[in-house]
């Protein structure tokens, strides 16, 4: 069994010269809220991950499916809870769109994001 990698000498020790494939943009909220609860709760996970490369796509999978999944239900929601007009109350408009927003948010918390 052959490998290519490159050691350090350190003291007396030779440590191999290891890096991580991490994207260079950063993680948008959901991806971040995803790192962090499998590094709390699932320490074992997110070191298999970790070591194994695919933490990275994972985390970016489950940010993609979250923000779509976000605009998918704030649309079912205000088919279905309709909002009262804009431009006549415009504070009563901004508090529906705050509830059914923190609605969804619950469910893909729920659904995705602690799982």
């Amino acid at each position: 069994m052959s490998s290519n990698l490159n050691y350090t000498k350190t003291g007396d020790y030779f440590l191999p010269n290891l890096t991580l494939n991490q994207p260079r943009k950063q993680l948008n909220r959901y991806g971040r809220m995803r790192r962090n609860y499998l590094m709390e709760q699932r320490p074992v996970v997110y070191s298999t991950m970790l070591l194994n490369g695919t933490l990275y796509p994972h985390l970016w999978e489950v940010e993609q499916t979250a923000e779509n999944r976000m605009q998918q239900l704030m649309k079912e929601l205000l088919e279905r809870n309709p909002a009262p007009d804009k431009e006549k109350n415009q504070m009563a408009w901004v508090q529906h769109m705050n509830s059914l927003k923190a609605q969804a948010e619950e469910m893909i918390l729920t659904e995705l994001i602690y799982s």
